[in-house]
C-alpha cells in the first residue's frame, strides 16, 4: 500500500519555526487549564465504541416493543450472540472496546416494571393509567403521554423515590459487572431529555465512576429541569458530593430548530462569560453524527461544500411539531457551532462551543450496530424485514428509509479502561465516523515536514512536535502553522476518496468564515490548475446485485500540509474529514434481500466518513 503525500494545493510552503507558547503568558490559570493543551509524548491506542445507546430501560424504547435488556446490550457489544425482538439471532463481526447503555432518565425503566405489575407501582395513579393502555396495546396514546409528561415536574408526575433510586441502583451495577479494565470498558450512564416545545436539548451523561459513585445521585431529568445550566449545576453538585467525575454530550441540534447553538440563553439573556465557561467545562465533546441524521454541515450554510448534504434531516423539530426555517440552520450543525464559538470567544474571553466530535447509534433496540449491511434500525419495529422502509419512525416521525446507520466514537487513550478513555473524551482526542472504522491521526504544529508522516513512529513526532486532535495552538509570529495527518481505510470497507482540511476563522469584521482544503486526493488526482475543480473518484456501485470494488481508491492517504493563507491575527479552527468511495447504502441491501421496493427519494449509495475534533489556533 502507498502513502499519498501531498502539499497545500496551493502551493508548498516553508516549515522552519519552533513550538513555542508564549502565546499563554497573558492568560490566567483558569483561562490555562480550558485552552491550553499539556504537552503529552505517550503513545496512545485506538478504540471503538458506542456512547449513545438505548434498551428496554428506556419507555420510548419499551413502548416500541423493545425487549432487549441492559445486559444483553454489554453483552452484544463484547461480541456475543443475542437474539433480537424479531426473533434473528444477531453477532458483530468485530465487537466493540466500550460502551454506555444510557437509557432515558425519565421513567427510567417503569414501563418494564409496568408490564410485570411491580407492586410497588400500585399506589402511583399514572402508573397505572400507563398500565391500563399497555394492556389494551395502545402504544400511540403512550408514546404521546411519555412525550408529554417528562417536561411535567409536579409531583402526580413523577416516578415515586424510592423505585426511582432502586432502578437506578440496579443499571448502573450493570454496567459495572461489565467493565474489565484492559479488555471492554462499560460506561455508566444516562440520558436527559431536554425536549421544550419540541426542540431537542438532549444531552447523554457519562460517568468516570463506577455504581458505587454513579448510584449516589438519582439521574437529573428533564422533569428536574428543561434547561442545561441546572443539569451542569447538577453534575457539579454530584462531582463536589462524591469526589467522582462526569460528563454531558449534546446529540441532535439538527432537530433543535435554533436552540442547540442558539447566542441566547434558555432563560432569553444573551450568552455571557459564565455561561461559555460552564458549557465547556461540562460539554466537551459533541455528537455529530447518529441515527437521526448526520449534524456536520448544510447545504444552506455550505453552498461551496459538495459533500455538506450528507443524510440531512431538517424537516423541522424531533416531532415535527414546527416546521424547519433557514435562519435556525445556523444554530444547529457541528461546524456552523464551532464558528459560532470562535465570534463569542472574541467578545466574551471564553468559547461556549469549544467541543470535539464524536458518532454514536442512539439505537433504541439494546444492539450497536452500524454498518450498511447488516442496518438494524433504531426501534424494534424497525428491525430487518420486508416493509420496514414504508414505516415511520415511532409511527408518525420520519419514514424509516431516511434512518442513518451512524456512528462510532473512536478514542486515542492509552488504555481500555473507564479512567484513560474517559479523559481521552475529556482533552477531545476522540473523533466520529458514520459507522466505519477508517483510522485517522491528526496533529497541529510549526515546524512538521513532509519526512514526518512517512516515520513509522510518526506518531511519537506529532506529540513531541506539536498537539494531538482536540488540542490548542497559541502563538503570535507569523509562520503558518502545519497539520499532519494519517488516514488509513477500515480494514474490512472501502477504499478512501480523499481527505480534507476544513478551517473556519474570525476574520478582521468579527464575521466567521470557512473554507475547505482537499489536502489528499486517492488515485493521483489533482485539482483541475485553471478552476479548481477535482475530478470525482468514481463509483464501483452495483445498486442491484449491491456490490462494489475497491479497485479506486487508495487504502492510505497522509499529508504533511500547511495553511497558505494563513493570519496571525485570526482565531481559527482546522478539523480532519476524511471521505470513503461510494459504496450501496442500507437501503440498497433491503431491496436485494427482501426485495423491498424502497422509496424512489431513498439513496441507494453513501460516502461513508470521519470527523477528527478540531484543533484551534488562538493568537
Amino acid at each position: 500500500m502507498t502513502k499519498h503525500i501531498y502539499t497545500s494545493l496551493l502551493g508548498s510552503i516553508a516549515i522552519c519555526l519552533s513550538l513555542s507558547t508564549n502565546g499563554t503568558d497573558a492568560l490566567s490559570t483558569e483561562q490555562k487549564l480550558l485552552y491550553s493543551t499539556p504537552v503529552r509524548e505517550s503513545i496512545t491506542n485506538l478504540y471503538w465504541g458506542d456512547l449513545h445507546l438505548h434498551s428496554q430501560l428506556s419507555a420510548d424504547a419499551y413502548i416500541m416493543h423493545t425487549r432487549l435488556t441492559k445486559d444483553q446490550a454489554f453483552k452484544f457489544a463484547r461480541g456475543q450472540m443475542v437474539e433480537a425482538d424479531n426473533g434473528m439471532p444477531a453477532r458483530l463481526r468485530r465487537p466493540l472496546d466500550f460502551l454506555a447503555v444510557t437509557d432515558h432518565a425519565e421513567y427510567l425503566g417503569i414501563y418494564a416494571q409496568l408490564a410485570v405489575n411491580d407492586p410497588r407501582l400500585h399506589k402511583w395513579k399514572m402508573g397505572m393509567e400507563w398500565q391500563a393502555l399497555m394492556k389494551q396495546g395502545d402504544t400511540r396514546s403512550l408514546a404521546r403521554a411519555f412525550a408529554d409528561a417528562i417536561q411535567i415536574s409536579e409531583e402526580q408526575y413523577l416516578t415515586p423515590d424510592s423505585l426511582r433510586r432502586s432502578i437506578w441502583s440496579e443499571a448502573s451495577a450493570v454496567a459495572d459487572k461489565y467493565n474489565e479494565p484492559g479488555l471492554f470498558t462499560a460506561f455508566v450512564g444516562y440520558e436527559w431529555t431536554s425536549m421544550i416545545t419540541g426542540d431537542n436539548l438532549h444531552r447523554v451523561v457519562i460517568y468516570k465512576d463506577g455504581a458505587e459513585l454513579a448510584s449516589q445521585h438519582t439521574p437529573f431529568s428533564a422533569q428536574h429541569s428543561n434547561d442545561p445550566e441546572d443539569l451542569w449545576d447538577a453534575l457539579a453538585d454530584y462531582e463536589k458530593q462524591t469526589g467522582g467525575e462526569v460528563i454531558a454530550i449534546a446529540h441532535n441540534g439538527n432537530v433543535s430548530n435554533g436552540r442547540m447553538f442558539s447566542p441566547n440563553r434558555e432563560n432569553g439573556l444573551p450568552l455571557d462569560e459564565s455561561y461559555a465557561r460552564k458549557r465547556a467545562r461540562w460539554e466537551p465533546v459533541y455528537e455529530t453524527t447518529q441515527i437521526k441524521g448526520d449534524g456536520e454541515a448544510h447545504p444552506f450554510l455550505s453552498p461551496t461544500d459538495e459533500f455538506a448534504d450528507f443524510e440531512t434531516w431538517d424537516e423541522g423539530n424531533i416531532t415535527l411539531d414546527t416546521p424547519k426555517q433557514p435562519e435556525m440552520l445556523q444554530y444547529e450543525y457541528s461546524r456552523s457551532g464551532l464558528r459560532e464559538g470562535l465570534r463569542h470567544e472574541a467578545n466574551l474571553g471564553a468559547n461556549p462551543f469549544k467541543f470535539g466530535l464524536i458518532g454514536s447509534t442512539d439505537s433504541h433496540t439494546g444492539m450497536a450496530t452500524t454498518y450498511e449491511d447488516n442496518f438494524f434500525g433504531k426501534f424494534a419495529h424497525d428491525e430487518p424485514s420486508v416493509d420496514r422502509t414504508e414505516k415511520r419512525m415511532a409511527g408518525q416521525l420520519q419514514k424509516i428509509w431516511q434512518l442513518v446507520s451512524s456512528g462510532l466514537t473512536a478514542a486515542w487513550s492509552e488504555e481500555n479502561t473507564r479512567e484513560s478513555i474517559f479523559e481521552a473524551i475529556k482533552r477531545r482526542e476522540v473523533y466520529a465516523t458514520s459507522g466505519t472504522r477508517i483510522r485517522l491521526r491528526f496533529f497541529g504544529g510549526w515546524e512538521f515536514t513532509q519526512a514526518d508522516v512517512m516515520d513509522a513512529d510518526f506518531a511519537s513526532i506529532g506529540y513531541r512536535k506539536g498537539v494531538p486532535m482536540g488540542g490548542d495552538l497559541t502563538r503570535s509570529e507569523s509562520a503558518a502553522p502545519t497539520f499532519m495527518v494519517a488516514a488509513s481505510r477500515d480494514p474490512d470497507g472501502a477504499n478512501l476518496d480523499r481527505v480534507q482540511i476544513i478551517k473556519g476563522w474570525l476574520n478582521a469584521s468579527g464575521e466567521t468564515e470557512e473554507k475547505i482544503f482537499d489536502v489528499a486526493l486517492s488515485d493521483g488526482r489533482t485539482a483541475n490548475w485553471l478552476t479548481g475543480d477535482i475530478p470525482a473518484v468514481g463509483n464501483t456501485v452495483d445498486e442491484e446485485n449491491v456490490t462494489y470494488s475497491n479497485s479506486i481508491g487508495d487504502a492510505e492517504l497522509a499529508v504533511v500540509w500547511t495553511d497558505p493563507e494563513f493570519d496571525p491575527e485570526q482565531r481559527a479552527f482546522y478539523y480532519v474529514r476524511v471521505i470513503q468511495i461510494p459504496t450501496p447504502r442500507w437501503t440498497a441491501y433491503d431491496a436485494k434481500y427482501f426485495g423491498s421496493v424502497i422509496d424512489p427519494r431513498a439513496p441507494k449509495t453513501i460516502q461513508d466518513r470521519a470527523y477528527s475534533s478540531p484543533i484551534w489556533y488562538t493568537p
